[in-house]
């Protein structure tokens, strides 16, 4: 077997479409301000709330590729820095969504970084201060990040453990925002220019929302998230009676629990 490095370069992921996305406090100027001193940013907030569209919307905005990492427990080092590869005979070195996004000087954006291993998020610590390295072990090559380079992570607070939260020493690196639920008239508005529905309906809809959220604790880890009305939105204008569309996009999404189920759909009955 030939013996070879050939290191695959990084594919740039740019947006070319304004992705839609309405401000709901200060976000946009801390985050761009936060990347023009090249801080790493940390999205916290519910699910659904819009934690990855506002991500789309500053790199489009910035007009830098953006590269998402959706971690889980198996998520090791390697995947997020690379590893090698034998293809035909040879034995390439194949970069990972970090060390590619590094190079081209993206946005590298890891989703729920909690659900990683606590020995991989140790790999972004170098990327997250002021040295902003990337060690890159196997190669024996220090990788320095470009000014235009952003590091950014997010996690649901709502899911904290003892065994699945940040630790001092990765939380303390960033630059924090938080983001929630919008309130009733932005999230009608967001309906509307998301799905086209009836205003009529968006309102109700919004309404059903609030009505889950209050459930939160009670049967209920989270509520109707805003991606889920733009869901069941969706469905509404493409035909389906709300009920059916609030019952398959939302109730469904929400638990598996037959009672909490039925009292789901009876406050969807009870509007619609």
């Amino acid at each position: 077997m030939r013996h070879s490095l050939e290191v695959i370069q990084p594919e740039a992921n740019f947006i070319t479409d304004e992705p839609y996305y309405e401000a709901v406090g200060d976000e946009i100027q801390v985050f761009t301000a936060a990347y023009a001193n090249g801080l790493p940013i940390l999205l916290k907030g519910p699910t659904g709330c819009g934690k990855t569209r506002f991500m789309e919307h500053m790199a489009w905005r910035l007009q830098r590729p953006l590269i998402t990492v959706s971690c889980h427990d198996d998520l090791t080092s390697s995947d997020l820095v690379g590893r090698f590869l034998v293809k035909g005979g040879e034995t390439l070195w194949v970069d990972g969504p970090l060390a590619r996004a590094v190079r081209c000087g993206g946005i590298c954006y890891l989703d729920e970084i909690v659900e990683a291993r606590k020995d991989t998020t140790v790999v972004i610590h170098p990327l997250a201060d002021d040295r902003r390295v990337l060690p890159m072990e196997k190669l024996g090559e220090l990788l320095e990040a470009p000014d235009n380079f952003c590091l950014a992570i997010s996690y649901n607070p709502g899911y904290q453990s003892v065994l699945k939260d940040l630790k001092p020493s990765t939380r303390q690196r960033f630059v924090a925002l938080e983001f929630d639920y919008p309130d009733a008239a932005l999230e009608r508005r967001i309906l509307e220019k998301e799905t086209g529905i009836d205003p009529g309906q968006a309102r109700q809809l919004v309404k059903f929302a609030h009505m889950t959220r209050n459930l939160r604790g009670q049967g209920l880890d989270e509520g109707a998230s805003t991606r889920l009305l733009v869901h069941a939105a969706k469905l509404m204008v493409a035909g389906v009676t709300p009920v059916v569309a609030c019952r398959a996009a939302i109730a469904q999404a929400l638990t598996d629990d037959g009672d909490m189920l039925a009292a789901i759909n009876e406050l969807s009955a009870s509007l619609f």
